[in-house]
C-alpha cells in the first residue's frame, strides 16, 4: 500500500484556465496563449470594475474638497461661531448658522416622530399580516411614494395642508396644548410643524421599505418558537420578530433622517423660510438646504456666497455620517450581502 507521502492529488484547474471547446483542438502551444488571453481579459473586468468603485469615493471625495476650499474665506473670517450664531444679515455681513441647523435638526426629528411607528406598523403589516394578494399593492402604493417629486409634496403642502393647519390642527393643538411653548404664538399654517407633516409622507416609504426588508430576513424558527410557546401573533411580533430586527430598523430609521435632513424643494414652500430660532412650532423658519437654494443666485460678494457654501458642507457632512451609520446597523442584521442591506 502506497504511504501517504506517495499519493499526490492533482492541482485543481482554474476555472478560466480549463479548456474550451473553442480551445480543446488547438495545439497545445496555441490553446496556452488562448487561456494566457483569456486570463488577460479576467485581470483587464476586474480593474474596470474597482475602478468604477473608486471613482465614486473620488466624486464624493472631489466634492468635500471643493465645498472645503469654496467655503475657505467664511471658516477663517467667523470661525466656530458660525455654528452658534443666529444673526444672518448679508447687507452688515453678519453670518450665523445656528437658525438653519435649528431648523433642518428640528423639522427631521419631528417628521420621524410623525413617520417612524406608520412605518413600522407598515411593515409589520406587509410582512406579518396582510395576506398574499393584498401584500403587492400595498407595497407597490408605498414604494410610488417615493417615485412623487418633492415640489408636487411641495404643491399638496401649499394647497391642503397649509389651510388646513391655520383653520383646524392648529388651533385645537393650541386649545388642548397651548399651555407649553411649543404650541403657542399665531398661526400662519407655514412652520416648522407643516414641514415635519411633509416630511413625515415623503420619508415613510423609505423607513417601511427598509424595515419590510429587514423583518423579512427574521429566521422563520423565531416566529415559530414564538407561536409553539402560545403566543399570539401580536406577542409573536413583540417578542420575537421586532427585537431581532431591532439594530436593522434603527438604520432604517435613520436612513428616512439622513432623507429628511437633505429634502430641499418641499420644505421652502412650506416652512416660511425666516433666520429665527423660536420653541413653537407654528413659527415660520428655515432649513439649511432651503436657504442655499433661496438665496445663492442672490448672493452678491464672496463672503455671502462662501458662507452659504459653509452651510452646504455641514450639510454634507451631516447627511453621509447618518447614512453610513445607518448602512453599517442594516448589515450588521443581514450581513453585506443580505436582503435588508440591498437598500
Amino acid at each position: 500500500m502506497a504511504s501517504v507521502e506517495q499519493v499526490r492529488l492533482p492541482t485543481p484547474i482554474p476555472p478560466t484556465a480549463r479548456p474550451t471547446r473553442a480551445t480543446q483542438h488547438l495545439h497545445p502551444q496555441a490553446r496556452a496563449r488562448q487561456l494566457e488571453r483569456l486570463n488577460i481579459g479576467d485581470r483587464l473586468f476586474h480593474s474596470l470594475t474597482a475602478l468604477f468603485a473608486l471613482a465614486l469615493l473620488a466624486v464624493l471625495a472631489s466634492i468635500g474638497v471643493v465645498l472645503v476650499y469654496e467655503s475657505t474665506d467664511s471658516i477663517r473670517t467667523f470661525g466656530w461661531d458660525f455654528f452658534v450664531t443666529s444673526t444672518w444679515d448679508p447687507v452688515a455681513k453678519e453670518f450665523g448658522a445656528l437658525p438653519f441647523i435649528y431648523g433642518t435638526v428640528a423639522s427631521s426629528l419631528l417628521a420621524l416622530l410623525q413617520a417612524v411607528p406608520l412605518s413600522i406598523g407598515t411593515a409589520v403589516f406587509l410582512s406579518e399580516i396582510a395576506p398574499n394578494w393584498l401584500r403587492a399593492p400595498v407595497s407597490f402604493l408605498v414604494e410610488f411614494l417615493a417615485a412623487i417629486p418633492s415640489v408636487v409634496y411641495g404643491l399638496w403642502g401649499v394647497f391642503v395642508l397649509i389651510p388646513w393647519e391655520r383653520s383646524y390642527i392648529e388651533p385645537a393643538l393650541s386649545g388642548t396644548l397651548g399651555f407649553l411653548p411649543l404650541f403657542q404664538g399665531p398661526k400662519y399654517g407655514i412652520g416648522l410643524l407643516t414641514a415635519s407633516m411633509v416630511l413625515a409622507v415623503m420619508i415613510v416609504p423609505y423607513i417601511t421599505s427598509v424595515t419590510h426588508e429587514v423583518l423579512r430576513a427574521v429566521p422563520g424558527a423565531q416566529r415559530e418558537a414564538a407561536l409553539a410557546l402560545g403566543a399570539t401573533k401580536w406577542e409573536m411580533v413583540r417578542m420575537a420578530v421586532l427585537p431581532y430586527g431591532r439594530t436593522g430598523i434603527l438604520g432604517a430609521i435613520m436612513l428616512g433622517l439622513g432623507r429628511a435632513i437633505g429634502e430641499t424643494m418641499a420644505v421652502t414652500m412650506v416652512i416660511g423660510n425666516r433666520a429665527q430660532v423660536v420653541a413653537s412650532l407654528f413659527a415660520p423658519a428655515n432649513t439649511m438646504a432651503s436657504v442655499i437654494a433661496n438665496e445663492f443666485s442672490e448672493a452678491t460678494y464672496d463672503l455671502y456666497v462662501q458662507a452659504l457654501v459653509e452651510i452646504g458642507l455641514v450639510l454634507l457632512i451631516v447627511t453621509v455620517v447618518i447614512n453610513a451609520l445607518a448602512r453599517l446597523l442594516v448589515w450588521k442584521v443581514a450581513g453585506p450581502g443580505g436582503a435588508a442591506a440591498r437598500v
